[in-house]
């Protein structure tokens, strides 16, 4: 069977990639930027069906906007397969983005196993520009907790489904995922240092500072980020068993990836 992985650029496809490659699977990575990957099809979300084309199981990144389309191109290539990067966000409503998209991803007829992965420990990337600009990180929120799962660990929970393939017991299920630890990003950053030995000032921001600052183009976003993270301080978020239930180990920590991203805060 051939799998195709979507958003062939970004982290966790170029892990799932690899390890089905080097489980002996054929793969046909596919990017909206195919020039920018030389080894990938194209991929427009509007007009999937000529990336599905003898397609089997799928590794998807999709939203509300863009999954009727490929979930109508699916059914008419026989996809047997879909393994969904959704979000935890979407256990909180109907009306989250990520749980509209899963609501018509899983209406058809292939098989569906939605990765509900939180807070990705890979966000400290934008951190690190103001690190080196400034010596600061500035957030709002220091002391909202979450806990932060690495890229790998979600690529390794594809890959287990993928592998597994339909109807081995992951059709149809919702799996959280969590990194091993609740912690503060005032208590992220302090972690930083402690592993890089850079040392980073912690400003935690008004929320009008942060609206100044937080320059996204959809106000609504950053409202509801806002308004997420408010609702975690002083509330450690529940560690989800997910990572160990599909792979062989336990979720990697923090302090792991800032070791596997040599280099980031200098």
């Amino acid at each position: 069977m051939t799998v195709l992985v979507t958003g062939g650029r970004g982290a966790i496809a170029r892990a799932v990639t690899a390890g089905l490659i080097a489980a002996g699977r054929d793969v046909r990575v596919a990017s909206r930027e195919p020039s920018a990957l030389p080894s990938a099809v194209g991929y427009d979300p509007a007009d999937p069906a000529p990336a599905l084309r003898d397609i089997s199981q799928v590794f998807l990144y999709s939203d509300p906007s863009t999954a009727p389309a490929f979930a109508a191109a699916a059914e008419a290539a026989g996809v047997k397969q879909v393994v969904l990067l959704s979000s935890l966000s979407s256990l909180g409503g109907p009306d989250d983005p990520h749980a509209k998209t899963e609501q018509v991803i899983t209406d058809g007829s292939y098989a569906t196993t939605r990765l509900q992965p939180g807070a990705f420990m890979s966000n400290a990337k934008y951190w690190a520009h103001q690190v080196r600009a400034t010596g600061q990180i500035r957030l709002p929120y220091l002391d909202a907790e979450e806990a932060p799962i690495h890229e790998l660990d979600i690529a390794d929970a594809a890959l287990r489904i993928l592998l597994d393939g339909p109807g081995n017991g992951h059709d149809g299920r919702g799996y959280p995922l969590t990194g091993p630890e609740s912690m503060t990003r005032r208590h992220q950053i302090s972690l930083v240092t402690t592993t890089t030995g850079v040392p980073i000032e912690a400003v935690d921001l008004t929320p009008d500072e942060a609206r100044a600052e937080m320059r996204m183009r959809d106000e609504g976003q950053r409202e509801t980020l806002l308004a997420y993270w408010a609702s975690r301080v002083g509330k450690p978020q529940p560690i989800e068993p997910g990572v160990e239930l599909l792979t062989t180990h336990t979720a990697r920590t923090w302090t792991t990836w800032l070791i596997d991203n040599p280099g980031l805060f200098t």
